[in-house]
């Protein structure tokens, strides 16, 4: 028995001195790093080395993404994320980053874009205009990608997707579609969003007023064939992409299929950007 827990003692303290390869790590208590510990040195990055990101950490020099990815395995276990569900989320985000063959096919040209034209990363988010979590999501990107951590990285595209089971999701994919013809997509769509809980059709010109549009223009606009035409295409491609449901989101033509949460998001973007950049190596 005295074997055992020495052996056992032997194993935790193995595990944790594996863990403890990033700042982000090594602020974890003991019993958290013997959590990291074993997921650092079960999982593997899926690009640059192929070894465990344990193993990829011991490397000089140290492929960046293996330091990446063991801050998000500390981070997550910091936040009580079980070794299951960590493990099922590095999975999803290889399957996003790794280049599974042709991109998906969208017209860009004219869509509302946001952030810098020369970032190395496009984000295109279809998003409906009633849709809950679009409406916290799309203005976080939009604010990373404009004066935030991803200003020099991404540029942000959105693509107006009305959801059918989103109450007035036709109607507030007309305003989008309107206020984009006239110059405010934005300001309006982030008026929107952020009245979110407010919305009703006969609201929006008020709403148009609030951006600096004109109402009557405005409403001239949303009931114009065209507008309503536009919107169509929008949705139409977003469903030969595949597209079921809002927010789906693409980093450079890759379908995202990892976790929704803007930490997530912010780190595969700088991921991509470093990746085009050829920041592929760190000494550590």
């Amino acid at each position: 028995m005295v074997r055992d827990a020495l052996l056992a003692g032997v194993t935790v303290l193995a595990a944790t001195a594996a863990a403890a390869q990033t700042p982000t790590c090594d602020a974890l208590t003991a019993a958290q790093r013997a959590v990291s510990g074993r997921l650092l040195a079960s999982q593997h990055p899926y690009d640059c080395c192929d070894d465990t990101i344990a193993g990829c950490l011991a490397a000089q020099p140290t492929c960046s993404l293996a330091v990446r990815l063991a801050d998000n395995v500390c981070r997550r276990v910091a936040a009580g994320q079980d070794e299951a569900r960590i493990a099922r989320a590095l999975s999803r985000r290889a399957r996003s980053m790794v280049d599974s063959g042709a991109p998906a096919v969208m017209d860009l040209a004219g869509a509302p874009s946001v952030g810098d034209p020369a970032a190395p990363v496009t984000v295109v988010v279809y998003a409906c205009a009633r849709c809950p979590y679009c409406s916290k999501l799309v203005p976080a990107l939009h604010e990373a990608v404009t004066t935030g951590e991803a200003r020099a990285q991404a540029r942000l595209v959105v693509r107006t997707f009305p959801i059918r089971g989103h109450e007035g999701s036709t109607e507030a994919g007309l305003a989008f579609a309107a206020a984009h013809t006239m110059g405010r997509f934005w300001e309006f769509l982030l008026h929107a969003y952020r009245n979110f809980d407010a919305f009703a059709p006969e609201r929006q010109t008020e709403w148009a007023a609030a951006v600096g549009l004109d109402p009557a223009a405005f409403a001239a606009r949303m009931a114009d064939p065209a507008t309503r035409d536009a919107l169509v295409e929008s949705k139409k491609e977003g469903l030969a992409n595949g597209v079921e449901e809002t927010p789906t989101l693409y980093l450079n033509g890759r379908r995202w299929a990892g976790d929704l949460e803007l930490g997530e998001l912010l780190d595969v973007i700088a991921e991509e950007a470093g990746r085009i950049r050829g920041e592929t190596w760190v000494e550590r």
